[in-house]
């Protein structure tokens, strides 16, 4: 099983989506049951690191953040079970993005496993420290459900 999680740049949430998952994935050993990337939906910060701030606040919870900036392609829409959203413009964009119409149903927006009041993780690119920690909450929330969601379609015996 392969997850994809995206956002605008590919430098703040869905970079860190991708390490909080991994993080969780390890602490369950099925590492080699799921895999993840990230990926962007805009080319503008391609080959950069996260960003600074994304990198502290991960760093404090023993996140391990690395990697750089891609804009996503078709190989992800054919490689992945599931290409996560983390907000509305996102989704939109990535949906134009699709090679083939018959791989619209693999995106999906993250907050469908967020709680039901939130609908999308927040852009914290131009905000304050605390909107990276929100972010970081949001996405620790949402790994979390999904990889409980997911480990139901296991084979028995994966982990």
């Amino acid at each position: 099983m392969h997850i994809v999680f995206v956002c605008w740049g590919n430098i703040c949430r869905s970079p860190a989506a991708e390490a909080t998952f991994r993080k969780i994935l390890k602490e369950r050993s099925l590492e080699k049951e799921i895999t993840c990337d990230s990926a962007g939906t805009i080319a503008q910060h391609h080959g950069n690191p996260p960003d600074p701030r994304m990198q502290k606040a991960a760093k404090a919870r023993d996140i391990p953040l690395g990697g750089t900036a891609r804009i996503v392609n078709d190989q992800d829409f054919h490689q992945a079970d599931l290409l996560l959203t983390m907000d509305n413009f996102n989704f939109s964009e990535l949906s134009k993005l699709a090679p083939e119409s018959s791989l619209l149903s693999k995106i999906k927006p993250f907050c469908d496993y967020v709680q039901p009041d939130v609908n999308e993780v927040p852009d914290p690119y131009y905000g304050g420290e605390s909107g990276f920690e929100n972010v970081l909450n949001l996405l620790g929330e949402g790994c979390f459900n999904l990889l409980n969601e997911l480990e139901k379609e296991l084979p028995p015996n994966s982990n």
